[in-house]
């Protein structure tokens, strides 16, 4: 009896002792977002993830196509970047199968100086615009409301140079790429920016010659996006990521660094 009362006590601290050397699984989640203000966002909630056993790895990169490729050949788990028109534009053109988890913010395209320190441009001035389909077609409508040029009206947001239909100041256009605007600054009269890349060369709402109002259409319909391939909605650790992006604490954080550039759609 004494003997089996030993064994099993034998056995009891050899279990005990594996119980203690066993780790908890941690989920990995890499996720590719753009530099600012979307990775900020993101390791801002690095460590609630990592309560909930979730590793988040992010991988910032600053062009539009790279986060949206990888997401798709599965070497990313998701990625924080972008807005639906220019995802659904890239599914078409690319044949991608990308999809929204939800929205998170919203980053209004304002109009910024360069040699110009008004929108009353002089005649033959240049205007930098995103060279993105959805983007510069937001940027021509933007100037439209401004008064600096009119588009064919059946353009919409299929919007490109070749539909303006009145330019009274013989604006040129230049099409750039949007992460490079901000850099041809002096070289431009005016440049219409996206906010992620106003806000990474210290740009803010306020210093905008005109900007769309947070109210406005294009608030509601240029939301920026947590975007994964089809078939991964219901990934426990994306619906996680997607929870923790969408708290008080992150509007909180959202409103106090980016000075109304970024705004919180939740």
């Amino acid at each position: 009896m004494k003997k089996l009362t030993a064994i099993l006590l034998v056995l009891v601290f050899a279990l005990s002792l594996a119980s203690c050397g066993k780790k908890s699984e941690t989920t990995v989640l890499k996720v590719g977002a753009s530099p600012t203000p979307h990775a900020e966002i993101l390791n801002f909630v690095k460590d609630d993830l990592a309560k909930q056993g979730i590793d988040l790895q992010v991988i910032e990169f600053d062009d539009y196509v790279l986060p949206n490729t990888g997401t798709e050949d599965g070497s990313l788990d998701a990625n924080y970047f972008q807005h639906t028109p220019y995802l659904e534009d890239f599914n078409a053109s690319r044949g991608t199968h990308l999809v929204s988890v939800a929205v998170i913010h919203y980053e209004p395209l304002g109009v910024y100086k360069g040699k110009s320190s008004s929108l009353d441009v002089a005649n033959g001035a240049v205007i930098g615009v995103p060279n993105d389909a959805t983007n510069e077609a937001r940027a021509l409508l933007l100037l439209e409301a401004n008064g600096l040029i009119t588009l064919d009206p059946n353009a919409g947001l299929n919007a490109t140079v070749l539909d303006i239909k009145d330019n009274p100041k013989n604006i040129k256009i230049e099409e750039i790429e949007a992460a490079q605007l901000t850099a041809h600054l002096a070289d431009l009269d005016l440049a219409v920016i996206n906010g992620n890349y106003a806000v990474q060369a210290g740009l803010k709402a306020a210093d905008a010659l005109a900007i769309e109002g947070k109210d406005s259409e294009a608030a509601n319909l240029y939301g920026n996006i947590l975007v994964v391939k089809e078939g991964n909605e219901k990934n426990p650790a994306i619906l996680a990521l997607a929870d923790a992006l969408r708290t008080e604490k992150v509007r909180k954080f959202i409103e106090e660094n980016y000075d109304g550039i970024v705004v919180p759609k939740f």
